[in-house]
């Protein structure tokens, strides 16, 4: 949480490109008279984790809202972040400012870098001057750009034709004006999407979910409709389906770098292998074998996908004593070893039954059945 000081709206004027090796520097105005909103907040973080969450929160909220795509890389955001250090009880100290930070990675490293480096200074005696820095993303360290003591950085001037920007409520509207004549704060918070931290809530009161978990799935754009359209059709475990999506389509998506959106693996394909999950018609193991295969680029449906491979799970318990009994015969050294009371060597014996039913035998009845025969030996 942090307090906001105040929210302003500018025009961007473009910007400066600087070739050290040509000794030139080109002016960019493709941007020029674009709309900016500048957001400043109270001295509220302590640290660079706590500074990057909050930001990682107004984008989520800004993103929500349609007010900007969230493409920090892009320059779609960045921030300036101002950074002193101070004792406890005493004022804060002189700051400097950390501009054009383009990712939250940048934000919590050169926040960290920038206070150590203050402290340092500080403890060796030294002074510290209120300057502009850039962050080094390959250093790692903050870079002095210009000093402050002695160039005036802005000079503002009021804009004759902005009018004054007046705010009303539902118990402060005025009569006799047309609702684009006013700006009704009551109107618009009602307008408003939910907002990410009432989809967290959401997400944990529908389907059971942890915070830590709504907190992913609502923090990845798409994330949460694909989570939602495979849930709300199939009417599964949303765990279960939360820890496919999670743990295996999301590895592949980063793995290849693409967005959910254009997952080769689309919600009607992993509500198919949910079902096969759900009716353990396969195993986990076979589902992570089911997504590979089609992030490799086969189309089929998962059903057709595990017929075609004889992969159905064997659940039938006549079948899996055989295995069970196999093992047993050809493990003498391991049972041996299990009857002597070092029960750990069990997982060696299940691993053996999976290794001859490759992969396909239920799990919970492979760790039934082989103790109930173990133990009657």
């Amino acid at each position: 949480m942090a307090k906001i000081l105040q929210i302003q709206l500018e025009q961007d004027s473009g910007k400066s490109l600087h070739d050290d090796e040509l000794r030139r520097s080109l002016i960019d105005l493709n941007r020029a008279g674009v709309g900016l909103m500048e957001i400043v907040t109270a001295p509220d973080f302590s640290t660079g984790t706590e500074a990057a969450a909050f930001i990682k929160e107004l984008l989520l909220i800004l993103q929500t809202i349609k007010v900007c795509d969230g493409k920090m890389s892009e320059g779609s955001l960045r921030v300036d972040a101002n950074v002193s250090v101070h004792h406890p009880g005493q004022p804060l100290g002189v700051r400097t400012e950390v501009k054009n930070l383009n990712s939250i990675t940048g934000v919590t490293k050169a926040i960290d870098f920038e206070i150590k480096r203050q402290i340092s200074e500080l403890e060796k005696g030294n002074e510290i001057f209120n300057e502009t820095k850039s962050f080094d993303y390959v250093t790692g360290k903050t870079v002095t750009m210009r000093d402050k003591e002695r160039l005036q950085d802005y000079r503002f001037m009021p804009e004759p034709n902005l009018l004054p920007l007046r705010l009303y409520t539902n118990d402060t509207l005025p009569t006799g004006l047309s609702d684009d004549q006013i700006v009704n704060v009551d109107k618009l918070r009602d307008s408003l999407p939910l907002l990410p931290a009432q989809k967290r809530q959401a997400v944990q009161d529908k389907y059971g979910l942890s915070y830590n978990q709504a907190q992913f799935l609502v923090g990845e754009e798409g994330l949460l409709e694909y989570f939602t359209d495979v849930v709300e059709e199939t009417n599964r475990d949303p765990l279960l389906t939360y820890n496919l999506l999670a743990n295996q389509v999301l590895m592949y998506l980063n793995r290849e770098d693409i967005s959910i959106h254009n997952s080769p693996v689309c919600s009607k394909r992993l509500k198919e292998l949910v079902v096969l999950l759900s009716h353990k018609t396969i195993s986990l193991n076979t589902a992570k074998k089911v997504l590979e295969v089609m992030f490799e680029g086969d189309t089929r449906l998962p059903p057709d996908i595990v017929e075609h491979h004889n992969w159905k799970q064997i659940t039938d318990p006549d079948k899996i004593e055989e295995y069970c009994l196999d093992a047993i015969t050809k493990n003498h050294k391991l049972v041996s070893l299990y009857k002597g009371g070092k029960k750990k060597v069990f997982q060696n014996l299940v691993g053996q039954v999976h290794k001859m039913a490759y992969g396909r035998a239920e799990p919970n009845l492979v760790n039934e059945i082989l103790k109930k025969k173990l133990d009657q030996m």
